[in-house]
């Protein structure tokens, strides 16, 4: 039975918890969160590519350029982002233009080649070429207009049929197939896995590493062990020697995740199925691995320092939520990258402070990235570890020792202004 001592503990939890500023924080943030992941979803696929596009398509069907041209005139009437070049081969002469063009295809010169193969008119199948073969955008701008030519010519003449009717609901099929100097490979849903096992990786390496050394720098403040620690070492060997720790447990974690994906991928000839199988160099994997130390340390730096402001894990997980947002909004990005990698937000993300460390390994599951975007990539990653590491040192110098009444935001940035420290 209630009495009067229950209800006046209770009011005084409900008071301590439904009415706390993290309690209050916590209910606004999970909406939020899930409102800025649709948000940044819907603007990366929104997004306009406004480069203009050279495309060539290549029809063996006798008679459907006229349709292709008509199809064209009609759809892009008032549309000048796109140039498109229609001509009628026979037989293999489509291997004979593709290597004339090629260099143009290479140098971004022609954005796409389409070739209309003459069983197109039965399955619509048509092969896209192009070194970026899943621009969705250019996909779906003219698979309307050849659907819409295919039709035009297949029911020229014609007496409609209820198998007609069926192949005029389906609509064209592209066999996306990338173009790269040393070789053309079709793309297909491997690329896009490999991708999101790419940019999912480093988002719970960064995540659970972070976590845990933020819960292990609150738990030595709270039972007074830093104090013990420091008596033998400085704040700066005992921070250096934290994230140097979690950073090697975390490549170990992180080599034993991809051993497996190495394996069936360096043997995919003859383990996966065609549209799995995915070409990753040496110096990608490396690339992966010094991004991923790159930006594990910054973060954890980051996540040390978070932690030592705060007495107990409860303020701790409210005062890491601006750290979490760091980690969850590149993912969110890196997550709609395969829409269009190479439409201005993904290249942009992919070369700016904590969004690169995620969406350039997506990118590059994807697309060949140019060399100079790699290198611009982890030239800024490595320039914001440089930069935030000093500020994340001065505050866990000053948190891990501090007791008592939470600092505020103000009072943390007075501790980064500090010098001599």
């Amino acid at each position: 039975m209630l009495n009067k001592k229950i209800i006046g503990i209770l009011k005084r939890e409900l008071k301590d918890k439904l009415f706390s500023k993290s309690f209050i924080f916590m209910t606004l943030l999970i909406p939020g969160i899930f409102v800025i992941s649709i948000g940044i979803q819907a603007l990366i696929h929104s997004s306009e590519d406004t480069d203009k596009h050279q495309i060539v398509i290549f029809s063996e069907v006798a008679g459907l350029e006229v349709h292709l041209q008509k199809s064209i005139n009609t759809e892009l009437k008032n549309d000048f982002q796109y140039v498109v070049d229609v001509r009628e081969i026979q037989g293999t002469q489509f291997n004979k233009e593709f290597n004339s063009l090629k260099p143009l295809l290479l140098n971004n010169s022609i954005s796409a080649l389409i070739f209309i193969p003459q069983k197109a008119i039965s399955d619509k199948r048509v092969s896209y070429y192009s070194k970026n073969p899943k621009n969705s955008q250019i996909h779906n701008r003219f698979s309307g207009i050849i659907n819409q030519a295919i039709i035009s010519f297949y029911f020229e003449g014609k007496n409609l049929s209820e198998k007609d009717i069926q192949f005029a609901k389906e609509n064209v099929q592209y066999d996306e197939l990338k173009v790269s100097e040393d070789s053309i490979v079709e793309s297909g849903i491997g690329a896009e896995i490999l991708s999101f096992i790419f940019g999912f990786l480093l988002y719970i390496g960064i995540l659970f590493s972070g976590q845990m050394v933020l819960r292990a720098v609150v738990e030595e403040k709270n039972n007074r062990i830093v104090e013990i620690l420091l008596s033998s070492v400085s704040s700066n060997e005992l921070i250096i020697g934290k994230i140097l720790g979690s950073t090697i447990t975390s490549l170990a974690q992180m080599l034993i995740w991809l051993l497996p994906l190495i394996f069936v991928l360096s043997s995919s000839w003859y383990l996966l199925p065609p549209e799995l199988i995915v070409s990753v160099s040496a110096w990608q994997w490396l690339y992966y691995f010094v991004n991923f130390l790159i930006g594990l340390v910054t973060y954890l730096g980051l996540f040390a320092a978070v932690g030592s402001i705060f007495d107990n894990e409860q303020d701790a997980q409210s005062g890491m939520w601006p750290l979490m947002m760091l980690v969850m909004i590149p993912f969110f990005i890196a997550i709609s990258v395969p829409n269009n990698p190479n439409n201005s937000i993904a290249v942009t993300t992919s070369m700016i402070p904590f969004t690169s460390i995620m969406v350039m390994p997506v990118r590059m599951g994807l697309v060949d990235v140019p060399l100079h975007q790699f290198l611009i990539s982890l030239t800024v990653n490595f320039i914001t570890l440089i930069l935030i590491f000093p500020i994340s040192g001065k505050i866990y110098r000053i948190g891990i020792l501090q007791t008592g009444k939470k600092p505020n935001f103000k009072e943390v940035l007075s501790w980064i202004k500090m010098k001599n420290l």
